[in-house]
């Protein structure tokens, strides 16, 4: 999946820069005239051969046939859709600690963790509302769900206060986050869609990050 995502982002790069040079190449041609592909119209895109052969002019609509298909699968779908539930009990988890938590500390981990994943829930929303995608999680078995914590954990930290709350609360947060991030390395090896992709690996980065600071506390 790397390799694929990183094949996209050559590609990309490659049309891209071979379009800007073909467009500089018309500026200094005399009267300005764009150039041409022959019996086209449209202006002409240099697409960069294969090892040990020559670059050729192709139109604006072949080259984008030449970037992989990025088209959401099943894994992709899935995983916004869980992770909006995962990420909303985090979310759920870090609305206690003002008024429980007796660590400064944890007060200022779980408002890193809101202000991260309450944009990332927007971000999934908007991608399955984009990709024409279910938006109702609720058809998702909690248990499935690696790291999530069980309606008896909530409700142990919910009863919790002081240095009782900290303690569970870190406990439950990095599971949580190792189950994330469990969930964001599947997708990067069963999904397509290069959104979801890199959403996944944001996830990977920070909640890994967390998970590191948490220990420590």
């Amino acid at each position: 999946m790397l390799n694929r995502r990183r094949i996209r982002g050559a590609v990309a790069v490659a049309l891209s820069a071979v379009a800007v040079l073909a467009l500089a190449a018309c500026d200094s041609e005399p009267g300005g005239n764009t150039p041409q592909s022959k019996g086209s119209t449209e202006p002409a895109v240099v697409a960069p051969g294969k090892p040990g052969e020559p670059a050729r002019r192709i139109s604006p609509a072949e080259a984008s046939k030449l970037l992989p298909d990025d088209k959401p699968n099943a894994a992709d779908f899935t995983y916004a859709q869980m992770m909006i539930v995962h990420h909303r009990q985090a979310l759920t988890m870090t609305a206690l600690v003002p008024e429980r938590a007796a660590s400064a500390q944890v007060k200022k981990l779980a408002e890193r963790i809101t202000a991260a994943q309450q944009p990332e829930i927007g971000a999934m929303e908007g991608w399955l509302k984009n990709n024409g995608g279910p938006r109702d999680q609720g058809g998702h078995d909690h248990h499935t769900m690696p790291g999530m914590a069980t309606e008896a954990q909530l409700a142990q930290l919910r009863k919790a206060k002081g240095a009782a709350f900290d303690e569970l609360f870190l406990k439950l947060m990095i599971t949580h986050h190792e189950g994330a991030v469990t969930m964001a390395a599947e997708v990067l090896g069963n999904g397509n869609n290069v959104l979801v992709e890199e959403m996944a690996s944001d996830v990977i980065a920070q909640q890994s990050a967390e998970i590191n600071r948490m220990r420590t506390m």
